[in-house]
C-alpha cells in the first residue's frame, strides 16, 4: 500500500480523538485524547518521511502522558528543549520551524492547570501546525488541524460563553 494513503488513513484516527477531545470539561480526559492523537499523528509523518512532524509529536505524545499527572511547568522545560533538538537535527527548512513553534505552544498549553488557558493557548499552536501540514502535503492533515481548531472553538463556546 502506498506510503500517502497509509499516512491519510492513520489521519483518520487522529481526527476522531482530537474532535472528541476539546468536547470534554475535564482536563484529564482532553489530555488522554490528545495522547492518542499525537502518538497517530508522529506515524503520519513517519510515512509522509517528515521527521521533525513525526518526532515533535512523538515527543508530544509523551508530553500528553506526562501533563495528566503533573501541571507543573517546570515539567514543559525539558519537553521544550527535546522539541528544539529534534527540530534542530531534522530541521527541512521553514516546516522545521513552524512544526517547532506549534510544539513549543502546544508544550506551554498542555501544562496549563486550567483548562481555559490549555484551548487557548492550543488555538494558536494549531494556527503553526495547519501551515505546516499544507506545506508537508498532507491534505488530510490540513482538515484535521482545522477540525481540531474548530472542535477547541465549539468548547470554548460551550464552556465559556454559554
Amino acid at each position: 500500500m502506498d506510503h500517502f494513503i497509509i499516512s491519510q488513513a492513520l489521519l483518520c484516527v487522529t481526527i476522531i480523538f482530537d474532535i472528541a477531545s476539546f468536547q470534554f470539561k475535564r482536563r484529564r480526559i482532553i489530555l488522554l485524547c490528545f495522547f492518542v492523537a499525537a502518538a497517530f499523528n508522529s506515524a503520519h509523518f513517519f510515512f509522509l518521511q517528515q521527521w521533525t512532524g513525526a518526532g515533535l509529536m512523538a515527543i508530544g505524545s509523551l508530553r500528553y502522558l506526562i501533563s495528566i499527572f503533573i501541571t507543573s511547568q517546570k515539567a514543559a522545560i525539558p519537553f521544550m528543549m527535546f522539541a528544539v533538538v529534534t527540530a534542530f537535527f531534522t530541521y527541512s527548512g521553514i516546516i522545521s520551524i513552524l512544526a517547532c513553534s506549534g510544539s513549543l505552544l502546544k508544550t506551554v498549553a498542555a501544562f496549563c492547570r486550567n483548562d481555559k488557558h490549555l484551548r487557548q493557548i492550543m488555538m494558536l499552536g494549531t494556527v503553526f501546525w495547519i501551515v505546516h501540514n499544507g506545506l508537508a502535503e498532507s491534505p488530510l492533515g490540513v482538515v484535521m488541524e482545522v477540525l481540531f481548531l474548530a472542535s477547541n472553538l465549539v468548547g470554548y463556546y460551550r464552556f465559556y460563553y454559554r
